[in-house]
């Protein structure tokens, strides 16, 4: 079966990249972000977030269900109002090295291909993300971030010159 990059548009995709959204962060980051910052983001709270962040959001689809999703558009930060960012990318575990993550990847680099430079922010100890942005060019600029999740937790930029 054959995997398809679209835009989210239906409730059943937007309740899908809900589940892709708790899942993945359950998986990818126990042991980097705090057991109980995990344990309070709900599949509810995830389902809250898709409905209020539904523009701009790639899925990859897999027959009927929802596998891996990318968020993209205009850089958050204030000093780079004119460059562009991939806001989040998660995939399923279970399709982790089949291509799912280049795909969206690209996908969303397509979409922002109007800005010079696109950012992502990656947690420090992410390791496995930080190797997928460099295998695409990004690098780190310097700057860092840091994040109460129960605990301080550091973000990294990285940034694509296009």
């Amino acid at each position: 079966m054959k995997i398809v990059i679209k835009e989210m548009k239906t409730d059943d995709e937007i309740l899908g990249k809900a589940y892709v959204h708790w899942k993945s962060w359950q998986e990818a980051y126990k042991g980097i972000v705090h057991q109980e910052y995990l344990d309070k983001l709900t599949l509810d709270k995830c389902i809250e977030i898709a409905y209020k962040i539904s523009n701009n959001t790639l899925i990859a689809k897999l027959g009927d269900n929802i596998i891996g999703f990318s968020t993209y558009g205009k850089c958050r930060d204030l000093e780079s109002s004119h460059i562009g960012e991939v806001m989040a990318i998660y995939v399923l575990s279970e399709y982790y090295s089949r291509g799912v993550g280049f795909q969206l990847m690209s996908e969303s680099l397509k979409k922002l291909n109007d800005y010079n430079k696109i950012i992502v922010w990656v947690l420090k100890d992410n390791e496995r993300a930080i190797h997928f942005y460099e295998k695409f060019g990004f690098k780190f600029d310097g700057k860092e971030k840091t994040l109460k999740l129960v605990t301080d937790i550091v973000e990294r930029r990285m940034i694509l010159d296009l």
